[in-house]
């Protein structure tokens, strides 16, 4: 396919094109509703939970309204990057549009700017709910809370370019058994490691190849650590958590490896029979 003529700013004016038209499409769609009710639902029962609780009302809300955004947003991320291509070949609506003057890069990243919109609004209006509850409780949604947020949005936003190259050359079905298996195994990179350095497989082939797959896939587990050790220190949203620069290098981190997932799927999406 020959490369169009045109200045940076209409590739751009495409690319936009098409990520409009996929964030029309996204939020049509019903399942993210449900997914976004299931949300509500659980900041609502943590209400519930936070009476049983002996003056810890604002932690239990904070702690299942955190945990809530990660887990549905994950489940969205995953529902929308994995059919993201498939709905395209089966409704057989690409065929129409990587003809054209579009090129098959732009689409794909047209796609990925659509869904990354919708994701960013609906971690804000996630967001914008547990502020409420938290307020009712008459406690305070505090900056750390903010930046948990945002290192959730970054989450979601890697974990879309992961679905998209695997999309771009498997089924729905294995794309989303691939990126759920990612997604678990780098949520728990830390536990990896430690097994894999531990006394049985410490130096072993078998260990150092758990040790170098804990570096090379996607660290999701950087992302979401109000609870966890990090550096020797307990991190929560509730008490010392992490800084904005933290927030900025795992920001980084995830971009960096988001676009090299995003390179992949160009790359095989190229040499996509689409005829």
């Amino acid at each position: 396919m020959s490369e169009p003529k045109g200045s940076l700013l209409l590739r751009l004016d495409r690319i936009w094109a098409v990520g409009l038209n996929t964030f029309r499409e996204a939020a049509r769609n019903r399942v993210l509703y449900v997914l976004v009710m299931f949300v509500l639902v659980l900041m609502a029962f943590s209400l519930v939970l936070g009476q049983l609780s002996l003056n810890e009302e604002v932690r239990v809300i904070k702690d299942l309204g955190l945990a809530g955004i990660s887990f549905f947003g994950v489940a969205i991320a995953l529902f929308l990057g994995v059919n993201l291509l498939s709905k395209e070949l089966e409704r057989k609506t690409v065929y129409f549009v990587v003809p054209k003057p579009l090129l098959r890069w732009e689409f794909l990243i047209g796609k990925f700017v659509g869904l990354g919109v919708t994701l960013l609004l609906l971690v804000v209006a996630m967001s914008l709910a547990l502020w409420g509850f938290v307020t009712v409780q008459d406690g305070h949604h505090g900056v750390a809370l903010v930046r948990a947020e945002v290192l959730v949005l970054f989450e979601l936003w890697l974990l879309t370019a992961v679905a998209m190259l695997f999309s771009s050359f498997s089924s729905p079905y294995l794309s989303a058994m691939f990126t759920a298996a990612l997604w678990v195994i780098g949520r728990n990179r830390p536990d990896l490691v430690a097994f894999a350095t531990g006394k049985k497989l410490g130096g072993t082939p078998s260990g150092e190849l758990l040790e170098f797959m804990s570096n090379v896939l996607p660290d999701f587990h950087a992302f979401y650590i109000s609870g966890a050790d990090l550096g020797g220190q307990t991190v929560s949203v509730h008490e010392s958590f992490v800084s904005w620069s933290y927030v900025g290098s795992v920001g980084l981190y995830g971009f960096a490896y988001g676009a090299a997932c995003l390179l992949g799927a160009v790359l095989l999406f190229a040499r996509r029979d689409l005829t």
